[in-house]
């Protein structure tokens, strides 16, 4: 009887525990208020000086614009991205600034872009599933080695300067954009973009 008695009261214990501890963990620490508003995506963000939204869509804007000006996509070049180092002390998706600029180069219909090498997988896996499940007509099938290679490879680097005092902080950001030959190893066009960001206690 000991033994059901304990077994009775640990029970419900132990539960309350671990339902304590669930709770705890999928519960965010800082609560927001229900209310959600939609704000304009091309507002300028303000509330830290650290990159945000409104710096990826002033670099992207800067670089396709320069880009559509030179006289290389003349002829509707193939290009695939490269990477995009981050040299700065933050945390920087530089893929979302690499497929921003990508999107609005695609829609201006003057470059082809060939699968990423980060992409290529993708491509390789579904030329191979055509070719060798047997569930595809032969017509219909894409053909292996036909793809486009790119002429051209796009590339960049962010870096940052950063200046703090008790009462102030002010940060530069600086992006280059730059188009290499993928034959020739040459650099074809370069642009830059600066920002600086200053905020004060």
């Amino acid at each position: 009887m000991k033994k059901n008695t304990l077994i009775a009261v640990l029970v419900p214990v132990v539960a309350g525990i671990v339902l304590s501890a669930c709770t705890s963990l999928s519960q965010p620490v800082e609560r927001f208020s229900r209310a959600t508003n939609y704000g304009d995506s091309k507002a300028v963000e303000t509330l830290t000086n650290e990159f945000g939204s409104t710096d990826l869509q002033m670099i992207a804007e800067t670089m396709v614009g320069s880009l559509l000006e030179d006289p290389l996509l003349t002829d509707r070049p193939v290009m695939t991205l490269g990477s995009v180092k981050n040299k700065t002390s933050e945390y920087i998706d530089t893929k979302s600034i690499m497929n921003s600029i990508q999107t609005q180069l695609v829609k201006s219909r003057k470059v082809k872009f060939a699968r990423s090498a980060d992409e290529m997988d993708q491509g390789v896996a579904e030329l191979e599933r055509q070719n060798q499940s047997g569930l595809y007509k032969e017509k219909s099938k894409a053909k292996v080695g036909n793809m486009t290679a790119a002429q051209y490879t796009l590339e960049g680097e962010i870096t940052s300067i950063v200046k703090q005092t008790a009462k102030a902080k002010d940060v530069f950001y600086k992006m280059t954009l730059t188009v290499y030959s993928v034959e020739e190893g040459t650099v074809e066009w370069q642009e830059e973009k600066e920002i600086r960001k200053t905020s004060k206690k």
